[in-house]
């Protein structure tokens, strides 16, 4: 099943059908995500399907603010202040997630990805599903160069979502991903450079 409704009505489709455990490709800042309810373990297993992602490659999860991220990760102050200095924005920041989470989401391990994405079709269908995270992974197959308009997407990926929330063409790019209980910048993206200043500077 595929809708490419005007707005806001494919936001209210794409919110119902992360709600029913279905998939959504919704724009973001860099590049369309693939969005299933990540606290759903059936829905999560669907993304690895639909990108034919490897297991041992985690899944991010995205929220709309702060206390949305405290109800699915485990905080410090420290990833506090990151999120308060650059979220929303192009970065993804490495916590210690909630057990409650799926498994599959990081391959069985302790720490997960956040996102609050800076663009506000994003934002907006997170608020409308909140407090549910939604999954943040590129809308493409695994290895494939990512999608940054709905015309680019393959066909046996649009098969398999419910619903396609056109927001024109997106900027493309990469966030970065930042644990920052470690100091450690394991992709440089958009904003690296500053990013890695403020975890010197907050290291003192």
């Amino acid at each position: 099943m595929d809708s490419e409704d005007t707005l806001p009505s494919s936001l209210r489709a794409g919110a119902a059908a992360l709600t029913e455990g279905e998939a959504v490709v919704y724009p973001t800042e860099t590049v369309y995500g693939l969005g299933v309810d990540a606290s759903n373990a059936a829905a999560v297993e669907t993304v690895f399907t639909i990108k034919n992602r490897p297991h041992d490659k985690p899944l991010s999860i995205g929220v709309p603010d702060l206390s949305t991220a405290e109800q699915w990760a485990r905080l410090t102050d420290r990833d506090r202040a990151f999120i308060d200095r650059f979220l929303p924005g192009p970065a993804t920041v490495v916590v210690e997630r909630n057990p409650d989470l799926p498994d599959a989401l990081t391959d069985g391990g302790d720490r997960i990805g956040i996102r609050i994405p800076d663009h506000p079709i994003a934002l907006e269908l997170l608020e409308l599903v909140k407090p549910l995270p939604v999954t943040a992974t590129s809308a493409n197959k695994s290895g494939k160069p990512s999608i940054r308009k709905p015309t680019a997407l393959p066909q046996s990926i649009r098969e398999q979502v419910a619903v396609v929330i056109d927001g024109g063409e997106t900027p493309g790019g990469a966030s970065t991903v930042v644990d920052v209980s470690q100091g450690v910048i394991h992709r440089r993206g958009a904003d690296a450079d500053a990013i890695e200043a403020w975890l010197a500077e907050s290291s003192l």
